[in-house]
């Protein structure tokens, strides 16, 4: 039997695999229901009301079970957890799951692993054979102290529910992700004044190109790395302009190598003044902010849109091969434990375009070496030896990936797709078929 932390997309598709392969389970998920943080009743949600995907829904939904057509492209987060409660329903996965239950602690027990989980303040002690951590990676907040003391109001963006509580207020937005800039663009309609206080450069993308989701064009034609880079950055200069242009910091690293900021609406506000950008925060006094650059401004609410730290409570460091001086575990393809051939990390990773098809990917792979595991299969041992041998390996695709803590766990979408097909099909041969029985997928809807 093997455990399953957490019921967020990654867990639903670990689920979903383990399932597909006959592999037997039981899920653990601190909420009533499926869909982790796209549930915004869930009181560990980071979600807010105006969230919308950032990538179009047909890069970004499972395979097997689409959105339906009268979806919009970029759906708002009440239908994506729709989506969760249905794929759920439709693959029968809830019954597998302990809802209502907190995983309290992980440790080694023997050869497996002994779970200790708490559930209406009682414990119950389980003992799996193996482990899948899928708990996501976007609840615990990296929330720098300020330099000085704020007579005002301060939150970090996972507190940040609506608009509401910024109205009639003059806020001071810090960061420039794509939290940030959905959070300024809401304040624009309720705050006395909104200022975005931005430290580094940002590559800035349009939602939308002649009518159609961005992230839909550039797959018809590989183009070489660097190429690439030259002619998407050409064209978003074309028909967006420079950071600069707008009073923000132009980056100094090229597209592709962070995280770019999908935004239709951040620079059309600054451009019509209704967002002021500020340098980083130099000192804070009383209401007072003085910017890197000497300039001043007073607020009534600080809003820190500063990320989120890597976090498994549950679980000693060590166990997961995570070196004080790592941003991230160092696991194979993110997920492999050069030593715990029973313990996989699922959804520590990050990358343009991956959607959640990727993840089940990711999934699939881990069910195909559990289940050569369990069959004594020769070519389970000759996976773990190139675990253990590229355990260090980033599938970067020749990227400069930006040396940033939320960055260490950021792979190349391509490539790191690739290794998961080749290593399926490399786990896959001498049987005709690994795969349990498949429940009828919902096919795509005209």
């Amino acid at each position: 039997m093997y455990a399953i932390i957490g019921a967020g997309p990654m867990g639903l598709a670990a689920a979903r695999q383990l399932q597909r392969y006959a592999i037997p389970f039981v899920g653990f998920e601190q909420h009533t229901d499926v869909g982790g943080l796209w549930d915004i009743n869930n009181p560990h949600s980071t979600m807010y009301e105006s969230a919308h995907l950032i990538s179009s829904k047909g890069t970004t939904a499972f395979a097997e079970f689409p959105m339906p057509a009268e979806v919009p492209h970029y759906p708002r987060h009440q239908q994506i957890g729709q989506y969760f409660r249905d794929y759920a329903e439709h693959f029968g996965l809830r019954e597998h799951f302990q809802f209502n239950t907190r995983v309290v602690q992980l440790t080694r027990h023997g050869n497996g692993w002994r779970l200790l989980s708490e559930s209406r303040s009682e414990q119950r002690e389980w003992f799996f054979e193996g482990v899948l951590i899928a708990n996501g990676t976007l609840h615990t907040p990296n929330q720098p102290a300020l330099p000085g003391t704020f007579e005002g109001e301060v939150l970090h963006a996972s507190q940040y529910k609506c608009a509401d509580v910024l109205a009639g207020k003059r806020v001071l937005v810090i960061g420039c992700g794509n939290s940030a800039c959905d959070i300024a663009v809401d304040a624009v309609h309720r705050a006395a004044s909104v200022d975005l206080s931005v430290r580094r450069g940002y590559h800035f993308l349009p939602k939308f190109i002649l009518g159609k989701p961005t992230d839909t064009f550039g797959g018809a034609v590989k183009l070489p790395r660097r190429l690439k880079q030259l002619v998407d950055g050409l064209l978003v200069r074309a028909l967006l302009g420079k950071p600069s242009q707008y009073g923000l910091p132009d980056p100094d690293y090229r597209l592709y190598e962070s995280h770019p900021v999908m935004n239709s609406l951040v620079l059309h506000h600054i451009g019509h003044g209704d967002i002021q950008p500020r340098a980083d925060i130099r000192q804070v006094d009383g209401h007072t902010v003085t910017f890197a650059d000497g300039s001043q401004a007073d607020y009534d609410l600080i809003l820190q849109a500063t990320g989120y730290k890597l976090d498994y409570p549950f679980i000693d460091r060590a166990e997961l091969n995570w070196p004080q001086d790592c941003g991230a575990p160092q696991l194979y393809l993110n997920v492999f434990h050069p030593l715990h051939r029973n313990l996989f990390m699922l959804g520590m990773i990050e990358a343009s375009g991956l959607g959640w098809q990727g993840r089940a990917e990711q999934a699939e792979l881990v069910a195909l070496v559990i289940r050569r595991q369990l069959q004594g299969s020769p070519l389970a041992e000759q996976f773990h030896q190139q675990v253990q041998q590229h355990c260090a390996q980033r599938l970067d695709g020749g990227y400069a990936y930006l040396p940033l803590e939320r960055m260490a766990y950021y792979v190349h979408k391509d490539s790191y797709r690739q290794a998961l097909k080749r290593h399926i099909n490399e786990l896959s041969a001498g049987e005709a078929s690994l795969v349990a029985p498949r429940t009828e997928s919902r096919a795509q809807e005209a």
